[in-house]
């Protein structure tokens, strides 16, 4: 583990160099919409313009966010998730935490909208040793969540979606952006723009799939910006035990904050699997996880049985 994190690291650092410059554009059939009517609230500069790193990579440099629906197949439950993909709020992973997620879900008859949200967010740091250590909230990307959220319930009628039924997924950083909205989803962050920020950005259900950001460090204590409630939505939790990346301790200090405030919550812990899985079969158990999560959608009543 400890040579594929040194190798990443590695790969984000030269990637730049072998990048070439292309805004993501989802495959034909979906629709893309804007995230923001203008330039976003907390517009910050970035390096350089949107771009395409190596092969599996993800892009980077995203300063006009964007939201896509992928339609269910077949039959629709009227279910939706937003997903968030992970990076360290530096890359998205968007294919094998975006693109790929939306084919799972949307083949169980959810409606997906997969969330090109702006990175590199500041003021994150990204660590030589590929830990993320800056705890406070990622503004820009927490912002194009809620507006995400509140667009997705506006146009709820439109898309066939049940505007009581829309949850979120993310992984590693894009866990920690389900847990940020999951418990800052009032947070009044910035001006509305139009009737669509009249809607409620919070989610229904929530998904953190190994997730980081969560905990101080070496006292294990929930991180402050995680302000959570009794309103703090269901959630779901998946994390290995041999994650060397952002550590079990994410998991299990979220999930006893969590039962403390009474939010029902459903934790499955694995003896290997690493970081960065997403949906991709190996021969560990842990590549089942996405049956007890479509399990878990039926018993709060996400999906019908």
């Amino acid at each position: 583990m400890k040579l594929w994190t040194s190798a990443l690291c590695l790969l984000i650092a030269c990637a730049a160099a072998h990048a070439k410059t292309v805004v993501w554009q989802p495959t034909e059939g979906h629709v893309q919409v804007p995230v923001w009517p203008a330039t976003p609230p907390d517009a910050t500069p970035v390096p350089g313009p949107e771009v395409e790193k190596l092969p599996g990579m993800g892009i980077t440099n995203v300063t006009r966010p964007t939201m896509t629906v992928y339609k269910p197949t077949g039959h629709n439950t009227g279910a939706a998730v937003v997903v968030f993909p992970g990076g360290g709020f530096q890359v998205l992973a968007i294919g094998l935490e975006g693109t790929e997620i939306c084919d799972w879900l949307t083949s169980k008859g959810i409606t997906c909208i997969l969330l090109k949200y702006r990175v590199p967010s500041v003021p994150y740091v990204w660590q030589c040793d590929c830990r993320p250590h800056n705890l406070t909230l990622s503004i820009p990307s927490l912002e194009d969540a809620q507006r995400t959220m509140r667009l997705v319930r506006h146009h709820a009628a439109e898309w066939q979606i049940d505007p009581h039924k829309i949850g979120v997924i993310g992984f590693s950083a894009g866990g920690y952006l389900v847990a940020e909205i999951s418990t800052n989803f009032d947070r009044h962050l910035y001006a509305p723009v139009d009737d669509a920020d009249k809607e409620s950005a919070r989610p229904d259900f929530a998904m953190p799939i190994y997730p980081g950001h969560l905990t101080t460090g070496d006292d294990n204590k929930l991180n402050a910006n995680i302000r959570i409630s009794d309103r703090t939505p269901p959630t779901f939790l998946v994390q290995a035990e041999d994650d060397n990346v952002d550590g079990v301790d994410q998991s299990l200090v979220y999930f006893t904050a969590l039962k403390k405030a009474n939010v029902p919550t459903e934790m499955h812990l694995y003896a290997h699997g690493g970081h960065a899985f997403g949906l991709r079969r190996t021969g560990d158990p842990i590549t089942a996880w996405p049956l007890l999560a479509e399990a878990w959608m039926r018993t709060i009543g996400v999906l019908s049985n």
